[in-house]
């Protein structure tokens, strides 16, 4: 089957550079995260870690997750040995907070990626962390949020500069709240509450510096059908920038599913229809996400500030190393870059540690190198050829999912082929614009089951091809089970 696309190549809307960011939480002695990738014995980040990262180049780095909820952000600046330890109440274990605003910062400037941070949103109104075992009150204030705000972007901030920070940071993007809707009623902020108290920190928080970007949180709550959105954008009126949600919940709908353990080694064509399945629910989501938005009669952008597969068992199944993963995880940035116009910060997974699988890198133990998980091979190949504008293309031909993009004189279109056996043929015009060349990038396992690990880690690493340009056109077969990125020179 040969199939026929002419593009109009007109711009549809701005392309969010956020659209590729990575998310970092220290996750204790679940998973010995970020304090994992520092080298306690020399101060620095591990240098490997670093190049691992910069390859990735994720556009944001946000600092956040529960932790936030029990964070305070001044345990963790001034010298080293006069740190404070902090419990981490989620997770398990002391941090040493030896990875503290300095140190999250010089990360996003060593790899060239804006950072996006979280502050502690008044425990996000969890009783857990403002009465905890050790006595302790967690929760964090308006003035701390406003006062973080001031130590990152005054000029002259004298604490920031005896601390060794000369110039600011100027941050731009901050998130208040994270998760806010996900525990039982009782056990968090109402609706109601959120959405006062965010406007608090919102205030508090531009009064310091009126250019920030706030987002705000507005998922629905756990096991029910009201959106916080609705209620937060009425009352934070000019004061959101973005409605933050996880697209979280990418679990298995079956009973018996395979999607456990090993299980889905048996039958890859099952495994294959169970991940479209939670692909639907991603689909549904993100369309019941834009209409609250409208309805509430807002244009904020979307910032899916988390998100990945859930399997069992949990964070920890070997599917996600696995090149079936990938293919999926690039049918869900596709998504997200064709509906780019509302989708403004997003993720496809957590981003480093040594022992989940759903990390865009993996660390591993002593001798052993980063490299990227399936996950984080996307997300690079996305990033790294993708334009600053969307341009409109259908979802699917066949069984190519597609999303464009373009520069001045380049267009790229990313097409995932979703058919594990054969390979489908594609004929790519554009209306009323001249193909000076074309190159493909594309990453095709001859195996869907092939994997990475410390033994492997260039499994999928892309190949490129010069494409003929025949009278205008384009002709492309796109192998099975393939991710490609088709760069159409326009110059």
């Amino acid at each position: 089957m040969s199939y026929h696309i002419e593009i109009d190549p007109t711009p549809s809307f701005d392309l969010s550079p956020y659209l590729y960011m990575q998310f970092m939480e220290p996750l204790g002695t679940t998973d010995s995260s970020v304090e994992a990738a520092w080298d306690f014995l020399t101060n620095q980040w591990r240098p490997q870690f670093i190049d691992t990262v910069r390859d990735l180049a994720p556009s944001t780095i946000r600092w956040g997750g529960i932790l936030t909820s029990f964070w305070k952000w001044r345990e963790g600046i001034g010298p080293r040995d006069q740190r404070k330890p902090m419990h981490n109440y989620l997770w398990g274990g002391l941090e040493s907070n030896q990875i503290g605003i300095h140190e999250i910062l010089e990360l996003c400037q060593k790899v060239g990626a804006e950072p996006l941070m979280a502050i502690n949103f008044a425990a996000d109104g969890r009783p857990a962390y403002i009465n905890t075992p050790t006595g302790d009150n967690r929760a964090g204030t308006p003035q701390e949020a406003a006062d973080l705000v001031s130590y990152c972007n005054d000029p002259d901030h004298p604490e920031r500069r005896a601390n060794g920070q000369a110039e600011p940071w100027n941050i731009r993007l901050w998130q208040i709240g994270n998760e806010t809707s996900y525990p039982k009623a009782g056990s968090r902020f109402t609706s109601t509450e959120n959405a006062q108290n965010y406007l608090k920190f919102a205030q508090a928080m531009r009064e310091r510096d009126a250019s920030i970007k706030l987002v705000g949180w507005g998922d629905k709550e756990r096991d029910g059908d009201k959106w916080w959105a609705t209620e937060l954008l009425a009352t934070a009126d000019d004061n959101i920038d973005y409605i933050a949600a996880h697209m979280m919940h990418q679990h298995p709908q079956r009973e018996n599913t395979v999607l456990i353990s090993q299980d889905y080694a048996r039958d890859y064509n099952c495994t294959w229809e169970e991940l479209d399945e939670i692909y639907g629910l991603v689909v549904t989501k993100l369309a019941n996400l834009r209409q609250v938005v409208e309805n509430a009669g807002s244009d904020v952008g979307l910032a899916l500030t988390e998100g990945h597969l859930s399997l069992k068992p949990h964070n920890t199944n070997t599917l996600l190393h696995t090149w079936l993963s990938a293919l999926y995880h690039a049918r869900v940035m596709s998504l997200y870059e064709r509906n780019g116009d509302f989708v403004k910060i997003a993720t496809l997974a957590d981003f480093f540690g040594t022992r989940w699988t759903v990390n865009a890198v993996m660390l591993g133990g002593p001798h052993q190198i980063a490299y990227l998980m399936p996950v984080g091979v996307i997300m690079r190949l996305y990033k790294k050829y993708s334009g600053s504008q969307g341009v409109t293309v259908p979802a699917s031909i066949g069984t190519l999912e597609l999303s464009a993009s373009r520069d001045a004189d380049k267009l790229y279109l990313h097409v995932v082929n979703t058919d594990l056996h054969r390979p489908q043929k594609l004929d790519i015009q554009l209306a009323d614009t001249h193909i000076a060349q074309a190159t493909v990038h594309e990453i095709a396992p001859d195996d869907v089951s092939a994997y990475v690990d410390h033994e492997r880690p260039d499994s999928f690493a892309s190949t490129e091809h010069t494409a003929t340009v025949d009278d205008g056109m384009v002709s492309r077969t796109f192998p099975a089970a393939s991710v490609s990125v088709v760069v159409l020179d326009l110059s």
